[in-house]
């Protein structure tokens, strides 16, 4: 778990990688996404089945965790928002910077999850 200290102020603590505590999660920090979250599980536990690899479900936690990451703190929220409002910019350098400003958050809250 982290702490406020370690990015600023932050909606709940990080969840630990688990499909429950993802779940407990995101019903707090984007309720309105369960039904994506639990249709993308099933998906990822049919592939797991079809596969016999637990690598689906290893992704769809790790997709997860991203997720929660990004909406569980209002600074990536707030960057990760105004990126993906940019990205269909008509001047393409803003285009570029959103695109970059994406990547970036995305990559930062990957970084978080796997610590």
């Amino acid at each position: 778990m982290s702490t406020q200290a370690d990015h600023g102020r932050e909606l709940i603590p990080r969840p630990e990688p688990t499909p429950d505590a993802l779940r407990a999660a995101l019903a707090i920090v984007a309720p309105g996404r369960l039904d994506e979250m639990q249709a993308m599980k099933d998906d990822a536990f049919a592939k797991a089945v079809e596969w016999q690899s637990l690598s689906p479900v290893q992704s769809w936690v790790l997709a997860w965790a991203q997720e929660i990451e990004i909406a569980r703190r209002p600074d990536l929220s707030a960057r990760y928002a105004q990126a993906k409002g940019n990205l269909e910019h008509e001047d393409p350098a803003i285009a570029r910077e959103a695109l970059r400003e994406l990547s970036a958050v995305l990559d930062e809250a990957m970084k978080a999850v796997r610590e």
